[in-house]
């Protein structure tokens, strides 16, 4: 069974997820040699590394476009939803093609495979909602916004936003914890467990099921800006 890599901080009471800040960090680096690699040499006539760039900003700015009306949110999201996207597509694939184990404990696998990791996101997204609802309608008004349409909706409103910072943060965590730990248990459990016969199986299972996971993978950054952008689309929407 394998252990979390926690530091604890003497005398505060806290503790810091080692194993999260690596494989974010990790990823960080990636993203920023993307970026970095494609954007290099912009031309008039784009290339073929500045067409993908293009290509993945186009992407996500059409997601900006279809959930945010307010045209002052899209242009401040933009960068957001592009960033957003990129960091949680390549946190999801990390713990599929690179898992580090240092006796009992885990020090390198996907960041999004931990529910602290999907929280910090989805907190980080209904931060943003409230603040551009706030500055859409100035604080008395997005406060009002809770009672919308009619008054007895109020503590509806307010539950409401628990739960899409459950949903939002647990549907991501999930479907990444679920797919690793799927991926090690045909590794570790499955393949030695009645010697080459299970091994030969296991192996293109592995594979298909691992080329389904970076699917599932893609598919779930999709969904979490999608739905981020919902979320801050509807703050500054006045019902």
């Amino acid at each position: 069974m394998e252990k979390s890599l926690v530091f604890n901080i003497n005398g505060t009471g806290l503790s810091v997820d080692v194993v999260g800040i690596i494989g974010s960090t990790l990823m960080a680096i990636v993203v920023f040699a993307i970026c970095y690699a494609l954007s290099r040499k912009v031309e008039m006539k784009p290339n073929k590394k500045q067409n993908v760039l293009e290509y993945l900003i186009d992407f996500t700015d059409g997601i900006v476009k279809d959930n945010v009306e307010d045209p002052a949110a899209q242009k401040h999201l933009s960068l957001y939803a592009f960033v957003l996207f990129l960091f949680i597509f390549c946190m999801n694939q990390l713990g599929l093609f690179l898992e580090v184990k240092v006796g009992d404990y885990m020090v390198i696998k996907s960041p999004t495979a931990d529910p602290v990791t999907t929280m910090s996101f989805a907190m980080m997204t209904l931060l943003l909602s409230f603040t551009f609802g706030i500055q859409k309608f100035g604080t008395k008004g997005y406060l009002q916004n809770y009672a919308r349409p009619v008054g007895f909706l109020l503590p509806i409103n307010v539950i409401e936003e628990f739960t899409n910072f459950l949903t939002l943060s647990l549907r991501l965590y999930g479907n990444i914890f679920a797919g690793e730990v799927l991926l090690t248990l045909i590794g570790s459990q499955l393949g030695p467990s009645m010697g080459i016969v299970t091994r030969i199986l296991a192996a293109p299972l592995a594979m298909i099921w691992q080329g389904f996971s970076v699917f599932i993978g893609s598919i779930q950054a999709y969904v979490f800006v999608t739905l981020s952008m919902v979320y801050i689309g509807k703050k500054v929407t006045q019902e």
